[in-house]
């Protein structure tokens, strides 16, 4: 009763930030997408696939061939063969895509987050198939398809494909180990998986998990997404279903979001948490296998103090690591950034109480551009040791941003630098400046790096995680 007084409260604002048109993309009715309700039917991995193939039909009959065509619809994902149009590129990375090699070491299981595809973790999945391991890249129901997707899918619908994917790994490779990555809403998937796993409720044991910018706590302003999503059934409010809606120019990523979806990245959140909290450390078990977090000190999307406070400091002593991403310390005393994390970041540094491996990358002196690794041991107070990095801050990049830390700057679509070919389409790090309203792209999308200048040091160690004895 309480949500639903703030509800009806802040109802003319949420009307207020209504209002854009719909367009059939969020509105299509792609029905042959994976639920809980069809596991009757749906009883493994490639059941899964074969209803994916279904549902891209479908895609392909209600949503592309409704959208029109032509140079002035260059920029819709959903014209056919307009730049932003990702079905000509091979594989298809808005599928569920599997990397297989005849001697598998172990196996990897990546998941996305919410409003992407399988491609936001591709540059990882390639170096682990080139490193021997079987791949397999997850796509998440309500994604890669449409944006009405996210208006359907539920934390449930997600956690079953999960099982699938998982299942279908353990088949493929016995008794060899199989570790995931998950990624924003991907890392809260995997570690509900995992507490499964170690509660008996699930067959294959993952041996490591790495969890990048994870999504372990939101901000609490996301409860209300539950309440608008209600409201949004009622006539003459069916716009209140979205957040923000938004030009679909991204061949790999939906731009409008659904409250729905929001909806269910709260609760996950809140149940992984629950979860953890409830562990008393007195199972002859670990909770988690060993777990590797990477993420960025400045982070709009998912909450820093999460990370520390709802997981890594609840879990077993000496097990487990976290990497940050520090700001660009030569530009920091900038009057135009609203605020510094340095200071939490020197708390956490000094902490002799974290039971996990600390590792900050930031600039080696506040006058170079160079970035080292600055370790401190669980149970220590500063810094342990120093590796110096043959890394540096690109020129007029302040930090890094939750979306970047998957992307190479080689990404051909996120990257440093504009592939060779101007037809083909970027939508990495653009100097671009002119009269507002100018350009098909937000100013704001526009600003947000989408690429890690230290994607290098972040594969390393995710490659040391994986690959090696874990224990610390």
């Amino acid at each position: 009763m309480k949500g639903f007084l703030l509800a009806l409260i802040a109802l003319p604002l949420l009307i207020a930030c209504g209002g854009s048109s719909l367009e059939h993309w969020h509105t299509a009715s792609l029905n042959e997408e994976f639920t809980v309700k069809k596991l009757d039917e749906i009883h493994s991995f490639d059941d899964y696939r074969r209803l994916e193939q279904r549902l891209f039909q479908q895609l392909d009959e209600e949503v592309y061939a409704e959208t029109a065509t032509g140079p002035e619809f260059a920029l819709v994902r959903y014209s056919s063969g307009s730049a932003a149009d990702p079905r000509g590129r091979t594989p298809d990375w808005n599928r569920s895509v599997e990397l297989a090699v005849e001697e598998p070491r172990g196996g990897v299981l990546l998941l996305h987050g919410m409003s992407d595809s399988p491609y936001s973790l591709r540059a990882l999945a390639e170096k682990f198939h080139r490193e021997g391991f079987q791949v397999l890249v997850l796509r998440l129901p309500g994604h890669g398809t449409a944006p009405v997707g996210l208006t359907r899918a539920s934390v449930e619908d997600m956690s079953a494909a999960v099982r699938l994917a998982i299942e279908y790994l353990g088949e493929k490779l016995g008794e060899r180990p199989v570790h995931i990555v998950g990624y924003s809403t991907g890392a809260p998937l995997a570690i509900n998986y995992a507490l499964d796993a170690m509660e008996g409720k699930a067959g294959v044991e993952p041996a490591s998990l790495v969890l990048i910018s994870p999504a372990i706590g939101v901000s609490p302003a996301a409860a209300m997404a539950k309440w608008k999503r209600r409201l949004s059934l009622l006539p003459g409010l069916g716009d209140l279903a979205w957040l923000q809606i938004e030009p679909e120019f991204d061949p790999y990523k939906y731009n409008s979001f659904a409250t729905k979806a929001a909806e269910q990245v709260y609760r996950l959140t809140r149940i992984v948490s629950r979860r953890v909290a409830a562990w008393d450390g007195k199972s002859p078990r670990h909770l988690l296998p060993p777990t590797l977090v990477l993420k960025s000190t400045v982070d709009a999307t998912v909450s820093n103090d999460a990370v520390i406070d709802n997981l890594l400091a609840k879990l077993s002593p000496r097990r487990h690591a976290l990497v940050l991403f520090d700001i660009n310390r030569t530009a920091k005393a900038s009057i135009l950034l609203v605020s510094d994390p340095g200071p939490h970041t020197r708390r956490l540094m000094e902490d002799a109480t974290l039971p996990f491996q600390l590792t900050l990358v930031s600039n080696t002196t506040p006058e170079s551009k160079q970035v080292n690794a600055r370790h401190k041991f669980p149970f220590s107070a500063g810094v342990s040791s120093v590796d110096a990095l043959e890394l540096a801050w690109p020129p007029r990049v302040l930090s890094l941003s939750h979306v970047a830390l998957p992307f190479a700057p080689g990404d051909p679509l996120y990257g440093q630098y504009a592939p060779d070919d101007p037809a083909t389409l970027f939508l990495g790090q653009m100097a671009i400046q002119g009269e507002r309203g100018l350009l098909k792209v937000s100013s704001d999308w526009l600003l947000r790096l989408r690429y890690n200048p230290f994607y290098d040091y972040l594969e390393e160690r995710v490659m040391v995680w994986v690959g090696a004895d874990n224990s610390l």
